[in-house]
């Protein structure tokens, strides 16, 4: 069952206003493709909240534009509790999209017992499939990897109709020995002089996007 979220038409725009309309408990949206026009709309806050947490993709529209839609990209505040905006691309049943779904491990790794430890290198691939189709998330089973062992993309179960499009041979999840047992196990080789790295300048200023 898909979510439902009532939205309304927004004419307020400028950063003070969309302060004003998230303090008031709405997040600003936009609405667009399949050839109709570019809407801003408002969001009651609890239900992108309760959307989200449910792990929804496609969303029915209510209220104000009553259509299908895909949650494109969504905006996080500084510490990624509060969704900023939404982006939302209309979408029908027979559309095809391509996007992102997060890989999830099951199982406990033999390896463990070898002594390694499993480490998740990709947590989210690309995958094609039908708008109606669209995953939650993708299982990837654990209960064969062995010490030294490696999973990858191409391993994955798809769900009918579904397309990897993340290249097959992409390594997702590892298993190997602990790192401080392999430094105790490689040879000591003579000290070298280090090298400089130099520190990246100042950190990237989240950006809202606003309409």
């Amino acid at each position: 069952m898909s979510e439902t979220l009532t939205v309304a038409l927004r004419s307020e725009f400028g950063k003070r206003r969309v302060r004003r309309m998230r303090a008031a408990g709405q997040v600003p949206a936009v609405l667009y493709g399949h050839g109709g026009p570019v809407l801003s709309l408002a969001i009651p806050a609890d239900a992108v909240a309760a959307a989200v947490r449910h792990g929804a993709r496609v969303v029915e529209l209510a209220g104000a534009v009553t259509e299908k839609a895909l949650i494109r990209e969504l905006q996080w505040d500084l510490y990624g509790t509060h969704v900023l905006h939404l982006d939302l691309v209309r979408v029908s049943a027979e559309d095809v999209v391509e996007i992102e779904v997060a890989v999830v491990l099951r199982g406990e790794a033999p390896g463990v017992k070898e002594g390694g430890v499993v480490s998740q290198l990709v947590h989210q691939v690309a995958i094609q499939c039908p708008v109606t189709a669209i995953p939650e998330r993708l299982s990837l089973s654990v209960r064969e990897l062995h010490l030294n062992g490696v999973l990858t993309a191409g391993q994955l179960e798809l769900p009918p109709g579904a397309k990897l499009l993340t290249p097959p041979d992409e390594v997702l999840v590892q298993c190997l020995l602990p790192a401080a047992e392999e430094e105790e196990a490689a040879p000591v080789a003579e000290a070298a002089e280090p090298e400089l790295i130099g520190r990246k300048g100042g950190e990237k200023e989240e950006e809202e996007a606003e309409d």
